[in-house]
């Protein structure tokens, strides 16, 4: 009797020095799509588990994530997770199986990963089996902005993305932070499983002039487009008439003040008998136009007023604007035309910097002639970058066909208009002649230009998702399309027909 007992409590102290504990993170785990990511799980108290049994699952104990026995990882597997999983240590502190730790990493993450697994941990006298929750999210596309003016002066601005999981949550601002609200939102899931986002609001001009719009996830991360409204609005968006009549009456009266004084000016000479300084200085200097070339003579400072007077009008001049052209010009860069990638019928000056359309070609299609490209030779993956395209010829006016943009490299062959969309890998603004300038975007936004650009600056911003369009001559901000850049974009160019298209070596201003 005595010996039974003795071996009962034995066994009793096997056992008992033999048991554990299964131990998982309370919290869910989150990770990205595409991600690498590693379920924690551990035995407590810590012991060597090489020789236990470690199943990972989800619905079917028979059919494992992975299943570690007999001190070797077992080919019995879900197809789902073959070469995708495997046993890592939680953290580089731990000693993974001799330490008991049996944690499961996962490998390309999918959004049929997201949900529970269950760590199964089995020896001779125990085992143990806990349950982890994966989350997984996928942070969508770079907002994207179209404005669209609207009868009442106010802008309707909607707002596109999509690749988001969960569904994101959307959020208007103006540029002091003001919370704007939101016309309206719609989202929709796609048969990947991942949601794309539609808002839109309106706003008028005294509401902001940079609009945002963001897209956050429960997680905190977010991406967010912006949008400034002051070239698109139009001048009376406030609705009261008011205030802009009396301008519009001070104006009126200031020009006519200023042509009177115009007219007494440039008859001077008949009211004083002298020739105006500007004849006698060009009759002088033959044509000669610096302030030095103007001193000479015994009117010497009567002309030199007159051409300093010329000199500094021409100085305001460059500098009266809404855009710093020379600040753009700090980013510009040399731009070349691609002989290899270029339309069958298009033909490049010898120093790759003119495109036309041989005189030849007979445009017989109906509409704009997209198949007409050109592409440049530099390939940007990064950073910010400016050019210069001359649209106006010695004599002739301003083109009134034209397309000038970026594509992602290796779109080099287009056939009509529905090939060449964001999602396709275009950016551009296009001159459709009697149809007016307009952008690629869905919806378009369409331009009222007059006259039409004579020179159009582009600057892409690679990082920050931007390609933005200048009237250089005007000194104007036209248009800024926001997306998400990936891969090499090159600069475009679609000369239209019967003209050219210039690229101009804009050297970067001297410091």
């Amino acid at each position: 009797m005595l010996s039974i007992i003795i071996t009962l409590l034995v066994n009793l102290l096997i056992e008992t020095s033999e048991s554990f504990t299964v131990v998982v993170p309370a919290d869910p785990v989150v990770a990205h799509v595409g991600s690498s990511v590693i379920l924690s799980c551990w035995i407590s108290p810590p012991e060597n588990a090489e020789a236990l049994e470690i199943r990972w699952y989800r619905h079917d104990f028979n059919n494992p994530v992975l299943l570690y026995n007999h001190g070797k990882i077992q080919d019995v597997q879900d197809e789902l997770y073959r070469n995708r999983s495997a046993l890592k240590p939680r953290s580089d502190q731990s000693g993974g199986l001799k330490d008991g730790d049996v944690s499961l990493r996962l490998e390309k993450l999918t959004l049929q990963d997201e949900g529970s697994f269950r760590c199964y941990v089995s020896g001779e006298n125990a085992y143990g089996s806990e349950e982890v929750v994966l989350k997984v999210t996928a942070l969508g596309s770079t907002p994207v902005l179209f404005p669209q003016p609207l009868d009442d002066g106010r802008v309707n601005i909607s707002c596109r993305s999509s690749g988001w999981h969960p569904e994101p949550s959307v959020t208007w601002t103006s540029d002091d932070g003001r919370v704007l609200r939101p016309g309206g939102s719609s989202h929709s899931r796609g048969a990947d499983g991942m949601f794309s986002v539609h808002s839109w609001t309106a706003v008028s001009r005294s509401d902001a002039q940079l609009v945002s719009c963001s897209l956050s996830l429960r997680t905190g991360e977010l991406k967010d487009g912006r949008l400034n409204i002051q070239g698109i609005m139009p001048s009376d968006s406030s609705g009261s008439s008011g205030p802009w009549k009396a301008l519009f009456l001070t104006f009126i009266i200031s020009a006519l003040l200023g042509l009177v004084g115009l007219i007494l000016y440039k008859y001077r000479h008949k009211l004083t008998g002298k020739k105006p300084a500007k004849e006698i200085c060009e009759e002088e200097t033959m044509d000669k136009r610096t302030i030095e070339d103007c001193e000479e003579g015994a009117l010497e400072k009567l002309r030199k007023e007159d051409c300093e007077e010329r000199t500094l009008g021409k100085l305001r001049k460059e500098v009266v604007g809404d855009v710093d052209i020379e600040e753009l010009r700090k980013h510009a860069v040399e731009i070349t035309i691609d002989r290899e990638h270029v339309h069958k019928d298009l033909m490049v000056t010898k120093d790759c910097k003119m495109v036309r359309d041989h005189p030849e070609y007979n445009h017989t299609d109906e509409g704009f002639p997209y198949q007409l490209c050109a592409f440049g030779a530099q390939r940007f993956t990064s950073g910010r970058h400016y050019w210069e395209v001359d649209l106006e010829q010695i004599n002739t006016p301003p083109k009134h066909y034209w397309l000038i943009g970026v594509v992602k490299e290796g779109n080099f062959s287009v056939k009509h208009r529905s090939a060449v969309t964001p999602s396709a890998g275009f950016w551009f603004l296009c001159s459709d002649g009697p149809n007016g300038i307009y952008s690629n975007t869905d919806p378009p936004v369409k331009l009222s230009l007059t006259p039409r650009p004579e020179r159009l600056g582009v600057l892409l911003d690679y990082d920050d998702g931007q390609l933005s369009f200048y009237n250089v001559t005007e000194r104007k901000h036209l248009l800024t399309i926001s997306s998400r850049f990936s891969g090499s974009v090159v600069p475009l160019f679609n000369p239209g027909v019967r003209s050219w298209v210039k690229i101009i070596d804009c050297l970067k201003p001297s410091e």
